[in-house]
């Protein structure tokens, strides 16, 4: 069994966001690799193989825990940040995009939060971070994440981020909100999970919110955000302007890390 870790934290910023952990001597917390923003000296960081909850499971665990890590398309690896100074210390994490950050007790939602997989931020050590399939094939083949989201258990904090404004809603049982896929955060595991057509040929062709509304049916607790970073993106890629070249990052800021990444810095 975990040992959950308690943790002491403050959250600092408005549009952009990042969260202070305060650790006792021996407490640790766990991130997705390139999360960190600062720590204190006396902070030791493990990158570890797979999900973080398999450390004492042996090599299938561990195996295991770093299946689930690809499936849901983020680095085989994470990282604990653990005090082994004599006296607290503190470390901190920023969230990748504008938005807010969500401390969540996990022992408050009966031990179990499904996220987006690009929405969890980090968590006290004892936290699983492991994979919820969606069973359903018409939310595997349209709901935006494909039959995968992410599944936090235990009885921890965690903090997960939503891009943008957040949004909260309880949901009554038997209580529909249909949302875009991109704009859910999270949802507690109570809440079902589905897919809707949008309906209409003009509304499907011309709408411009996709085929496909993701439902949510009550009851239970759902996180939403009003600009998922995909949505972000597209923007700031629709608006990078073309060249002769016809590559639409050329002549932008995205289009110079490109050249320098890949190494074509001619003119």
């Amino acid at each position: 069994m975990n040992t959950m870790h308690e943790v002491d934290y403050q959250i600092h910023g408005n549009e952009t966001q990042f969260v202070e952990i305060e650790l006792d001597p021996a407490e640790a917390v766990l991130a997705e690799s390139g999360a960190m923003m600062f720590m204190d000296d006396g902070i030791a960081m493990e990158a570890i193989f797979g999900d973080g909850s398999a450390q004492h499971s042996g090599l299938m665990g561990a195996l295991l825990g770093a299946g689930k890590r690809i499936l849901t398309g983020e680095s085989l690896f994470m990282t604990v940040y653990q005090n082994q100074a004599a006296m607290k210390r503190r470390v901190a994490f920023g969230a990748p995009i504008p938005g807010r950050i969500i401390p969540v007790s996990l022992r408050d939602f009966g031990g179990e939060l499904i996220t987006q997989k690009e929405s969890f931020l980090c968590a006290a050590k004892g936290v699983s971070i492991g994979i919820a399939f969606q069973k359903r094939l018409g939310v595997g083949l349209f709901g935006g994440e494909g039959f995968i989201l992410e599944r936090l258990t235990g009885d921890g904090l965690v903090f997960i981020y939503a891009g943008g404004a957040l949004y909260e809603r309880t949901l009554a049982p038997g209580e529909l909100l249909k949302v875009d896929t991109g704009c859910i955060t999270a949802f507690e595991r109570t809440v079902d999970y589905d897919i809707q057509f949008v309906g209409g040929i003009k509304n499907a062709l011309f709408g411009g919110e996709g085929l496909f509304f993701a439902t949510l049916r009550g009851p239970g607790k759902v996180w939403l955000q009003s600009l998922p970073f995909s949505r972000l993106a597209g923007r700031v890629i629709a608006a990078a302007p073309q060249t002769g070249r016809g590559n639409r990052e050329e002549g932008s800021v995205l289009g110079g890390l490109g050249r320098l990444i890949d190494g074509d810095n001619r003119r």
